[in-house]
């Protein structure tokens, strides 16, 4: 086998089996017993079932692999146990890590995400070396995943040839799930989009992404992170996007931030009475008071990052959530 990934029944992580397969790569790839292997359908993988809780299952699966990709997450922004979420991103790394290193891995590509990234306060884009604490990050994922940052970079130190990826908010196909960006397509698509938050994002197709991680395991520097990123967007500007893509009219409301922090709480609050998930988690809200802008560069200028237009990526979004029935196609749509 040429790599091992962990997270391939995930939305970064199919994307990122796709490429390599497309590469002629051999792959194998981390499974629990109990996970959705949609995501995986029509690959020809290896699967060898484990946990990231479990190290000798993840031994078994890093055997003799040279290249070692851990894209697995506990990505929730709201769960009943919070500390479900520190075992599986911060245990679980640690563990695939020390995994990976007795394999003897040449080359070890941690995923993890902008949100553990600084934010500038004077609004200007974040990058890989923006200053960042952990009372910084909102809610257990972030801080999770900044925590496991630091694992990561605890590895680099001691001699893993370990590079930190930081994707930014993907869209594309082979969302199953779908993640939180994706479920806002669906949503928008099924006409339940009334109102918008005045916040923002960097938006990507999930393919840059994962050829991000194939390009950082070949070209980027040990111990480095790179932001696997393009466009920074309003989120208004988004709607607008995929209002011509669909002909669905984008939301005109906007929910002042006091507002959507009120329902949010509420949602939370029956949520742990009757049980089942928030519509929309309070980290949410909290996470989207702030523009979520990264600057990519330095992947596009040391990895040669792919940049497609964040419109195409939309458009393949609509066109996969359609095809699999998760809304109705739109009555009129101004692409093919």
């Amino acid at each position: 086998m040429d790599a091992l990934v962990t997270g391939g029944t995930g939305f970064v992580g199919a994307n990122l089996v796709r490429e390599l397969l497309k590469d002629g790569c051999g792959v194998r790839v981390l499974v629990r017993t109990s996970s959705d292997r949609r995501a995986l359908e029509g690959c020809d993988v290896e699967v060898v079932e484990g946990d990231l809780l479990d190290p000798t299952s993840l031994k078994r699966a890093a055997a003799g692999v040279p290249i070692v990709y851990h894209v697995a997450a506990d990505y929730r922004l709201w769960a009943p146990d919070a500390e479900a979420l520190y075992r599986a991103n911060v245990e679980g790394t640690r563990h695939v890590l020390a995994a990976a290193a007795d394999a003897g891995a040449r080359r070890v590509v941690y995923t993890s995400t902008v949100g553990a990234l600084g934010i500038p306060k004077d609004g200007a884009p974040g990058t890989e070396t923006t200053p960042a604490s952990l009372t910084d990050m909102v809610g257990p994922y972030k801080r999770s995943k900044f925590l496991a940052e630091r694992v990561a970079e605890e590895w680099a130190g001691r001699g893993l040839p370990v590079v930190i990826v930081n994707p930014s908010a993907p869209v594309g196909a082979w969302d199953v799930k779908p993640t939180p960006t994706g479920q806002m397509i669906v949503d928008f698509l099924r006409g339940k989009m009334f109102a918008s938050l005045d916040t923002g994002l960097n938006l990507v197709h999930v393919r840059d992404v994962a050829r991000g991680h194939i390009l950082a395991a070949e070209r980027g520097r040990v111990g480095e992170k790179y932001i696997l990123g393009n466009q920074n967007l309003p989120l208004m500007d988004v709607f607008l996007m995929l209002a011509r893509l669909t002909g669905v009219a984008a939301p005109r409301l906007r929910i002042p931030y006091p507002v959507a922090w009120l329902a949010a709480a509420s949602m939370e609050g029956w949520a742990r009475v009757a049980g089942g998930e928030p519509r929309v988690p309070l980290t949410a809200v909290r996470m989207a008071r702030k523009r979520m802008y990264f600057d990519a560069g330095k992947a596009v200028r040391e990895l040669g990052l792919p940049q497609t237009d964040p419109e195409t990526a939309l458009g393949d979004a609509v066109e996969w959530f359609v095809a699999r029935g998760y809304a109705a196609r739109p009555a009129r749509r101004s692409v093919a």
